[in-house]
């Protein structure tokens, strides 16, 4: 668990109300849309240009249109450009699922009675539409509130002030959650605390402003912020919703089918961690118990995902260069900086506190929460999802 704030920023902060970012911060919605553009722009000849998108992120839909119909030289209007795609958009929005740690921090707050808004540069009616599909949240919120809604949306303060306005909180008693620069600094300039869960790994250096920085909200501590700790970790193990990843193994690592953009084995940035769960090989009828260490090696000049594996009860030699199909289930803990930026393919000696992880889960795996999901089906024959994977 590394939410690192530091006593400085956390110093004379008496929390009481938290303002959570939608979009890439507690929804997946920009991976489940991420070909909607390009599809669009496929009609008209253009070819996305995906890092000149990666800078429109957080930014209101009728900024990015303006941006887009100029940028692309679309003989559209910005109106009439956001008449054709939204409906695209629209279709995509039932897929976006909950980011790790989302529902988990919304029931949380929503349970011990912390006041919590939702605060998106997105239309208000978008958000309703996006939030109906995602069971619990619309009664978690008691405050749900759009850019259409206030005179300017992010990075103007004016959407955090008035959620804070509307649950009757002063604003320096507000902790935001953002995964944007462009949300982080409206949080700064509202005056409230700020917590950074970047959707783009690569774009981690530009946070520095933000009060803590982290990489999944499975590391959020709500304790250091003066709000009620979690109490879900059964003996160091962390339940998780179970996600699936399918790919390469060798060597002790994973390498991800060509279909995993897209497909059950996606994996938003902000999956990462040390994690634990249920390995089968194709050639194999046995489950084997595994740790996985989900991180990113970074250069000067790009960002990798990394995923390196380890048998709990089983040796690597005969199943090496071999697909395999993952259900990870429970978590461990946030990886440090060394391990998210060494390019060494070893399982770090730190991370041999792996073998003490491995010991952990080993026995986290025997609880009865755990292994019931050796009973759901991994994967179709076509590489989708079990249907039932998320019971």
């Amino acid at each position: 668990m590394n939410d690192s704030v530091s006593e400085s920023h956390n110093a004379g902060s008496h929390i009481s109300a938290v303002i959570l970012d939608l979009d890439g911060t507690i929804l997946n919605t920009e991976q489940a849309t991420k070909d909607v553009l390009k599809e669009f722009l496929v009609k008209y000849g253009k070819v996305l240009d995906r890092e000149k998108e990666d800078t429109r992120l957080g930014v209101t839909m009728r900024e990015s249109s303006i941006a887009i119909v100029k940028d692309y030289d679309l003989p559209l209007t910005p109106d009439r450009f956001i008449q054709e795609i939204m409906p695209m958009y629209r279709e995509k929005w039932a897929q976006a699922r909950a980011l790790p740690g989302a529902n988990r921090l919304i029931m949380h707050l929503h349970k011990h009675g912390v006041p919590c808004a939702l605060a998106s540069n997105s239309l208000r009616a978008n958000i309703d539409a996006k939030v109906s599909h995602q069971e619990g949240w619309k009664e978690s919120f008691s405050v749900i509130i759009g850019s259409d809604q206030v005179k300017s949306g992010k990075p103007s303060p004016d959407l955090f002030l008035e959620a804070a306005n509307k649950m009757g909180v002063d604003a320096v008693c507000c902790l935001v959650i953002e995964d944007s620069l462009v949300g982080v600094k409206a949080a700064k300039a509202a005056g409230m605390k700020v917590v950074a869960v970047p959707s783009i790994q690569r774009k981690l250096g530009q946070f520095s402003i933000a009060d803590s920085v982290l990489q999944s909200l499975l590391e959020f501590q709500p304790e250091l912020w003066g709000l009620p700790p979690f109490e879900d970790w059964v003996d160091n193990a962390l339940p998780v919703e179970p996600f699936y990843l399918r790919g390469l193994y060798g060597n002790g690592l994973l390498i991800l089918n060509e279909f995993a953009d897209n497909g059950p084995s996606a994996l938003p940035d902000q999956v990462s961690g040390l994690y634990f769960g249920w390995a089968k090989v194709d050639t194999y009828e046995m489950i084997f118990k595994v740790v996985v260490s989900i991180g990113w090696d970074h250069d000067c000049c790009t960002s990798e995902r990394k995923i390196q594996l380890c048998l709990v009860d089983g040796s690597d030699e005969d199943i090496c260069d071999q697909q395999m199909q993952l259900m990870l289930v429970g978590y461990i803990r946030g990886l440090n900086t060394k391990v998210n930026t060494s390019s060494n393919v070893e399982i770090f000696e730190e991370d041999k506190f792996i073998a003490a992880a491995a010991a952990a889960a080993a026995a986290a795996l025997d609880l009865p929460m755990f292994v019931h999901h050796t009973c759901v089906p991994f994967f179709s024959e076509d590489g989708s999802a079990a249907s039932d994977e998320n019971e």
